[in-house]
């Protein structure tokens, strides 16, 4: 896909820098990309297509050639997203975390080291105001919350 991806935005590029270029030959690369898997440029494609079509047409205007261009942008902008490289963790799969880990994290207490029962009591309290259901919270949410507590209370 991502040679397919390369191919077409090289021919949009070629296609935006030429002074006299093929409608015909844009049309038939994007009705290409209107069968992608991608859906941004899938839309992208085909909202291009009509407008692409009328600047085919032999004796098609400066004004209709115009808008062809300019949708074309469009679909060349749709490319460029789905071809930039990605720097950082993107790609990386999240760490699973363990249940300890996921009960502070409910809490939004440290991880990595050792908590007093009073830190995670307060913890619990702050947090059960917002999730109590009669302050508008959710009552799963609000077990959940007593679970962990519970939990985090037996093995700090």
């Amino acid at each position: 896909m991502d040679q397919k991806l390369s191919k077409w935005k090289l021919g949009v590029e070629r296609f935006r820098q030429d002074p006299a270029p093929d409608y015909r030959e844009m049309v038939r690369l994007v009705e290409e990309m209107a069968a992608s898997d991608e859906v941004t440029l899938r839309q992208a494609a085909i909202q291009a297509l009509p407008s692409l079509r009328n600047a085919a047409v032999r004796k098609a205007e400066r004004i209709a050639r115009g808008i062809a261009r300019r949708r074309l942008g469009l679909v060349h902008d749709a490319l460029h997203a789905l071809t930039i490289p990605r720097f950082g963790k993107r790609s990386v799969v999240p760490k699973v975390l363990t249940p300890e880990e996921r009960y502070r994290q409910m809490l939004g207490l440290p991880f990595g080291r050792r908590l007093a029962a009073t830190e995670i009591h307060h913890a619990y309290k702050q947090t059960a105001k917002n999730l109590h259901p009669d302050g508008g919270g959710n009552v799963q949410a609000f077990c959940d919350l007593a679970k962990a507590r519970d939990a985090l209370m037996k093995h700090p």
